[in-house]
């Protein structure tokens, strides 16, 4: 599939649905619209044993219809035993992985006040968490949060042994790319970028180094059927491309 036929935000469904890939019959939990686009790309294509849900109690099939009741012991057990795989937002991400959704500028007397940590520490210390940003700036990517909600590989590896039994944080996907966390400082790398962005671009929209191989590869093309799937199935009326509208 030739990228010119490939819109960015279908890049960044790709992305987000490759999040997924070989986790098994886990709890996808994706907050957004591209990723939830992508969680259910990945279960109609090579994730067919992830389990969604309608946000509150019930186990959905690909067509959105309940399947099954989720109660929430079931739902407990799965959160705090790793068997869960969020995909969060981020007013701020770190080098390290750190994530803020609480509040901008001190604690204290912040400058802004955004949800608060809610299930964000929880979240990121019992299951795999990854995280959607639609629009990568230095806002976003900063060198040091100004509160953790999310826990990152620094905060969790000083925490201990307990922090670390689950925590992973696969990747970040951007409008512009994919990061990772794949170095042995445990920092952000850059994995790919989309078709018709440069390294240097996002570099230049990040907050910090990141580190970067010599040849930064492309996301991956999506297949015929995933486009198809895309466009006509999962997303006919298009919102994917108000949330990160064509290059």
């Amino acid at each position: 599939m030739s990228s010119t036929t490939t819109t960015r935000a279908e890049y960044c469904v790709i992305a987000c649905a490759d999040a997924w890939r070989d986790n098994g019959e886990v709890l996808a939990s994706p907050m957004g619209l591209i990723p939830s686009i992508g969680a259910r790309l990945a279960k109609r294509t090579f994730a067919p044993d992830l389990l969604l849900t309608d946000g509150e109690a019930m186990l959905v099939g690909l067509d959105g219809a309940a399947e099954g009741w989720l109660p929430y012991r079931r739902h407990l057990t799965m959160v705090t035993g790793g068997r869960r795989h969020v995909m969060m937002g981020a007013s701020q991400l770190d080098r390290f992985g750190n994530q803020n959704i609480s509040c901008i500028g001190d604690w204290q007397q912040p400058s802004r006040q955004l949800l608060g940590v809610r299930g964000a520490p929880v979240n990121t210390l019992n299951n795999p968490v990854s995280y959607w940003v639609p629009k990568h700036s230095q806002r976003v990517f900063v060198a040091r949060v100004d509160m953790i909600s999310g826990v990152g590989y620094d905060s969790a590896a000083a925490a201990g042994p307990s922090a670390t039994r689950y925590h992973r944080i696969p990747r970040v996907v951007s409008d512009l790319g994919v990061l990772d966390f794949e170095t042995p400082e445990r920092t952000m790398r850059l994995a790919s970028v989309h078709p018709g962005v440069t390294a240097a671009e996002v570099q230049a929209a990040t907050g910090f180094p990141l580190t970067r191989p010599d040849e930064v590869p492309y996301t991956r093309e999506p297949t015929a059927s995933e486009l198809r799937l895309i466009r006509t199935v999962i997303d006919p009326d298009g919102l994917r491309d108000r949330e990160v509208p064509p290059a």
